[in-house]
């Protein structure tokens, strides 16, 4: 009886910590934004996309190679001029398909102030093709502000 609920009371303590480590790595999965902008239209599989943030600043995103292919380096670049940014990354998202925890911190430019750039890959689908969430997260000190655009990766 006595080892039946020592198994027991393993058991719950184990499905606990389970769930604390659960609760305390979520952000990591899905950041706790102060503002989200709207999905943007733009195709970043064409072209350098543009969004006005909150305080009036425009951020503008872009990555490169184009059309956006999966397992190959690509180049992330984002310029936000009109207001401050502390610190920008880009947070990639399966829109249909989980595909493990890629969010790349974006290096400031030196010598030019609200010039990021840093570089990322995206896995491949087996499927062929997928589409992407690409979240600009921008940290201006007063807010954390999402910035999302959706795009397509892939033959």
């Amino acid at each position: 009886m006595t080892r039946k609920l020592l198994l027991d009371t393993a058991i719950l303590l184990a499905l606990a910590s389970l769930g604390v480590v659960g609760y305390k790595l979520a952000p990591l999965l899905n950041p706790e934004t102060d503002i989200t902008l709207p999905l943007s239209s733009c195709d970043l599989n064409r072209q350098l996309c543009t969004a006005t943030l909150p305080d009036g600043a425009q951020l503008d995103f872009s990555i490169e190679p184009r059309p956006v292919p999966p397992l190959k380096p690509l180049r992330l670049q984002v310029s936000v001029s009109g207001g401050g940014a502390r610190s920008v990354a880009v947070d990639f998202a399966g829109t249909d398909m989980k595909m493990g925890y890629n969010r790349p911190v974006l290096a400031a430019q030196p010598g030019d102030r609200g010039r990021f750039a840093g570089q990322a890959s995206l896995p491949v689908c087996i499927t062929g093709t997928m589409e992407w969430d690409a979240t600009v997260l921008v940290d201006t000190g007063k807010a954390l502000v999402a910035v999302p655009f959706r795009f397509v990766a892939g033959s």
